[in-house]
């Protein structure tokens, strides 16, 4: 959760200042321009669900992926509340398919990623395991951080004056921060 509030607070802040995608979000959005002047979370609001679906879908393939107790096997590891590292992230390196077996995935990714989340330019390859696990804990507690942050952000969008420290710096949503897709999707009771 601590990586996905990072991304989410970085995300913040890119789309309350206006920064956009070089290329287009959809075939149906064409441009950025129905984003202009929005806070973050109602540029949420405005992006097609087909883009939130997309989202949604690639953060679960992660969670399920770091989850999986084959591939944190075929990693050499267990999961965290097992004895594993906390804040281990699985490589998608598990090897090559083995269409023998039956199982077009056998071993492998069928799209191999050339590259590990947790250290992708291999930074960390010289250090000692003691140094690797205190960057990791480094790495938790700026996830929640993060999630600190993307709550004040959030608050002081939906409640003008919530975080003082932040007055006057947040666009202010009009919208339903609880609900994420409230424009998708209605019950009428």
């Amino acid at each position: 959760h601590g990586r996905v509030a990072m991304a989410a607070f970085v995300g913040y802040i890119v789309h309350e200042n206006g920064w956009r995608w070089p290329w287009p979000l959809s075939t149906s959005l064409p441009d950025y321009s129905s984003f202009e002047g929005l806070s973050a979370p109602a540029v949420w609001d405005a992006t097609p669900a087909a883009s939130k679906l997309q989202i949604i879908l690639f953060v679960g393939f992660l969670e399920v992926w770091s989850e999986t107790k084959f591939v944190l096997e075929s990693d050499g590891e267990k999961h965290y509340m097992r004895g594993g590292k906390p804040g281990y992230f699985p490589t998608f390196d598990l090897g090559k398919p083995d269409y023998s077996s039956g199982n077009p995935l056998g071993w492998g990714v069928a799209h191999p990623v050339p590259f590990n989340l947790f250290d992708p330019f291999k930074l960390t390859g010289g250090l000692s395991a003691e140094e690797k696990a205190r960057l990791r804990l480094v790495e938790i507690n700026n996830g929640r951080l993060a999630m600190l942050g993307i709550m004040a952000f959030v608050s002081a969008a939906a409640v003008p004056g919530a975080v003082p420290a932040l007055t006057n710096a947040i666009k202010h949503y009009d919208g339903e921060v609880m609900a994420p897709f409230a424009p998708e999707f209605h019950l009428n009771f």
